[in-house]
This record gives C-alpha cells, sequence and structure tokens, in this order.
C-alpha cells in the first residue's frame, strides 16, 4: 500500500485552513471556517438583520393594535371631545412605545459599554479584593511597558483599566458577547494607536500583546470555561476519546519519527510538556506560544528523523500523535478560550495562526477518527476500542539486543495469553452459534410435524368385530357342528 493511501484519512489541503471567503488569513472551526474579520463582519449582518426584523415585527404588531383600537372606539360613537382628548393620550402613548421599541431593538451594545464605562469609576468590590502574585505582576510589568510610550501610556492604562471595570459589570452577558465587547476593544485600540499616535506597526503588535496580557490576566477566572457554556462537558468528551484510543500506534497515524533515536525521543517528550503546559497559562497569547514550541519540537523531531526539513503532511499526523499520547487537559477550554479573547490579528496571519489551525484540526481528526482513518478492519478496530486486544502486543517481537530476557518471556507470555484468548473467544463464539442452530432445527421439526397434523389429523375408526373361538359356544351359528367329545376305548 502507498503512502499517499494510508494518509487518505490524516492529509489536510492546505487551502483547507484558509478562511473559507478567500481572504487569504487562516480560518477557524469556531468561526465555521472563517477568519476573525470575516466572522465578524458575517456576526453584524446576520445581528443586523435580526434587529431590523426585530423591528419590523414590533412595528406591525403595534399597527395592528391601533386600528384594533380605534376600530372599537369608533363603534361605540364617542363624543368629539373625548375623542379629541383620547387623540391626544394615544398620541403620547405611540411616542413613549415607540422610543420603548428603539430603545429595544438598537445595538446598544456599545453604546451601553460606553455608559457602563463611564458610571464604573467607582471600583467594583470583586476588584478590590486580593489579586492573586501573577495578576500584581503583570499590572507592573503593564506599567513598566507604557512608560515606553510617553503620552500615549496613560491613556492606554485608564482605557484598559476602564474596560476591565466595565467587563466586571458583564458577567450577565452570554460569552459570545463578552467576547464580541473584547474583540472590538482590540480593534479601537490598535486603529488609534495607528491613526492618531502614529506608532509603528511593531509597536503596535507589542502595545496590544501587553494590553491583552493585562486584560485577561484579570478576566481570566470570569471568562475561562464559564458555568454559562457546554466547554467542560466537551472537555470531557475529548479526553474520553483519547483515553480510548491510547492504543493508536505511530505506524497507523504514518508519523515519520522514531523514537528511539535518543533526541528524537527528548524533542517528543518535550512537544507533549509544551501541549500540556498550555493549560496552566492565563495569557491566550501565552497559551498560543505553548502551541508554537510544541509544534517546532514537532518539525524538529521529524528533521532529525528524516534528515530533511519537515513538510506540512508529516506536521499534521505528528500532532495528532502528540494530542493522543498528551491527552493535555481541558483542551476544548483551552482552544475555545484563544478563539474568544485572543487578539485576533495573532490568529488570521503568522506561524502562531497556522499552528493553532492546525491543531483545530488534529482535535477535529481525532474526534471523527474511524477504523478508515487508521488503515483498519472495522472489526479490528471495535476490538481495539474495546480493551479486548491491543496492537502494541503484536509488536513484541521487535526488541533490541539489550532488552532483558525476563522482560521479553514477559510480553511472549502476553502474546500467547492474547491468542489463547482470541481462541477461546471464537470457540465460546461458534458453541453459541451451534446452540443456536441446534435450537432453530428443533422448533423448524415441531413446525412441521405440527402443519402436518394439521394437514392430516388423525381418524380413529370404531374397534371391529372380535372373531368368535371355534370351541366356544355360538349362539348365532347352529350349523356348526357340535365339539368332539372323548371317547374311551376298552382293552
Amino acid at each position: 500500500m502507498s503512502l499517499k493511501s494510508e494518509r487518505r484519512g490524516i492529509h489536510v489541503d492546505q487551502s483547507e485552513l484558509l478562511c473559507k471567503k478567500g481572504c487569504g488569513y487562516y480560518g477557524n472551526p469556531a468561526w465555521q471556517g472563517f477568519c476573525s474579520k470575516c466572522w465578524r463582519e458575517e456576526y453584524h449582518k446576520a445581528r443586523q438583520k435580526q434587529i431590523q426584523d426585530d423591528w419590523e415585527l414590533a412595528e406591525r404588531l403595534q399597527r395592528e393594535e391601533e386600528e384594533a383600537y380605534a376600530s372599537s372606539q369608533s363603534t361605540q360613537g364617542a363624543q368629539s371631545l373625548t375623542f379629541s382628548k383620547f387623540e391626544e393620550k394615544k398620541t403620547n402613548e405611540k411616542t413613549r412605545k415607540v422610543t420603548t421599541v428603539k430603545k429595544f431593538f438598537s445595538a446598544s451594545s456599545r453604546t451601553g459599554a460606553k455608559k457602563e464605562i463611564h458610571e464604573a469609576k467607582a471600583p467594583s468590590p470583586s476588584i478590590n479584593r486580593q489579586v492573586s502574585i501573577e495578576t500584581d505582576r503583570a499590572s507592573k510589568e503593564f506599567i513598566e511597558f507604557l512608560k515606553t510610550c510617553h503620552k500615549s501610556g496613560q491613556d492606554i492604562y485608564k482605557q484598559c483599566k476602564m474596560f476591565v471595570e466595565a467587563m466586571h459589570h458583564k458577567r450577565e452577558l452570554s460569552i459570545e458577547e463578552q467576547s464580541e465587547c473584547a474583540q472590538d476593544f482590540y480593534q479601537n485600540v490598535a486603529e488609534k494607536l495607528q491613526t492618531r499616535s502614529k506608532v509603528s506597526p511593531e509597536k503596535v503588535e507589542k502595545t496590544m500583546d501587553q494590553i491583552e496580557k493585562y486584560i485577561m490576566t484579570r478576566l481570566y477566572k470570569y471568562v475561562f470555561c464559564p458555568e454559562t457554556t457546554d466547554d467542560e462537558k466537551k472537555d470531557l468528551v475529548v479526553q474520553k476519546r483519547i483515553r480510548a484510543l491510547h492504543w493508536v500506534t505511530p505506524q497507523m497515524l504514518c508519523v515519520p519519527v522514531n523514537e528511539e533515536i535518543s533526541e528524537v525521543s527528548d524533542m517528543v517528550v518535550k512537544a507533549i510538556t509544551d501541549i500540556i503546559e498550555m493549560d496552566s497559562k492565563r495569557v491566550p497569547r501565552d497559551k498560543l506560544a505553548c502551541i508554537t514550541q510544541c509544534s517546532k519540537h514537532i518539525f524538529n523531531a521529524i528533521k532529525i528523523t528524516k534528515n530533511e526539513p519537515a513538510s506540512a503532511d508529516d506536521f499534521l499526523p505528528t500532532l495528532i500523535y502528540i494530542v493522543l499520547k498528551g491527552n493535555p487537559p481541558r483542551l476544548q477550554s483551552n482552544i475555545q478560550y484563544i478563539t474568544r479573547f485572543c487578539n485576533p490579528s495573532r490568529l488570521m496571519t503568522g506561524e502562531d495562526g497556522y499552528y493553532f489551525t492546525n491543531l483545530c484540526c488534529a482535535v477535529a481528526f481525532i474526534e471523527k477518527l474511524d477504523a478508515q482513518s487508521l488503515n483498519l478492519s472495522q472489526e479490528d478496530f471495535d476490538r481495539y476500542m474495546s480493551g479486548q486486544t491491543s496492537p502494541k502486543k503484536q509488536e513484541s517481537e521487535n526488541w533490541s539486543s539489550d532488552v532483558c530476557l525476563g522482560v521479553k518471556q514477559m510480553y511472549k507470555n502476553l502474546d500467547l495469553l492474547s491468542q489463547l484468548n482470541e481462541r477461546q473467544e471464537r470457540i465460546v463464539s461458534e458453541a453459541k452459534k451451534l446452540e443456536k442452530d441446534l435450537i432453530d432445527w428443533t422448533d423448524g421439526i415441531t413446525k412441521e410435524v405440527q402443519d402436518i397434523v394439521e394437514k392430516y389429523p388423525l381418524e380413529i375408526n370404531p374397534k371391529n368385530q372380535p372373531l368368535a373361538a371355534i370351541d366356544s359356544e355360538n349362539v348365532e351359528n347352529d350349523k356348526l357342528p357340535p365339539p368332539l367329545q372323548p371317547q374311551v376305548y376298552a382293552g
């Protein structure tokens, strides 16, 4: 079987990683294949359409109510003075209703946010709580960084502080709405730095990284895996799925990594450590850095094994293998957290965006992994998934010369036990099949006998009259001679 056919379930065309709108940026499954920019445009279009539909519905209902009310009043023949007063009252009520409806259906998220920012000057009780060491360190680093920004530094710090205060008042909003607020804030600050302050793109990127670190360190415990979402449920599903796939070997995934090489083995361990360490970070950029570092270790491991640079077709199967082997905690929650609150420019371009998109593809592949993807029969796949046997036991013959003889014998015995177990399972299966066949045969014969009996019922004729004994008295037939009598002859 060719290598290309073996990879048919793992290979992902690089064009599939890009935004499906064709803008050239990296897409994301959480954004339905769009990049951050295109997703926000689609989201705003859908949101404005919903607002417009709701507004038209409210106007229609209001007109119907007014027409019904006016018709009921006209049938009553009210006095002209009373009617004029009613018209004045109705006009005032209509104005009040229209104003209320406009306020309800207007896009007030941004205006409300500005109002809350101004009203949130008084510190929230939650903000006055004792901050963690990491939060305190992030604040000090942020202040030190802003000192290099001169005039714009004070304004940036004020905006970030007001935004954090406002976000604490928006905890009742959905996580998608909170994410939208954060993305709007990132965009507005970046535009101000580029247009008003005339900051260079490199400086803007560094500033946005520091802003993200300051904000998300403070908001982490409120927006990471919130109770209002099903992130935790998805984490458990993925974790259980990865545990069930513990038997998958590098050969099944066509992973071009030879872990018998000590340097390659070290790279694999470092990659697993990085992907696990992602959960301990608070800032989305730091989580992305863990993914990037993990990916670089993977590329190095492939390069050492093949003695040539790794390709994209080599990288994705190896990343899947690292995820299966490491089983990172809260994987879906971390992916969702990065998607919602990371600076969108990092996810759209650059190596961070590329590696993150590949990680999303790897998780999606693991969730849909089947026998065909691993070039296995469905029977073997089901047996491996159920834990009846493991393909690792079939590799016990490939031992190096320095392995202990006792270990070799142990695995040999395990292989024999596995074979005996398989034979026993086959015997039990055949015995159950034979038992079923006997039962079916007995039922079939019984049914045939019943059918024959029903078709040809048994008829019992009356008993024939028995023949009369010759020596017995025959009263019905007197023509027979009398019975012989014994006679005695003398001498």
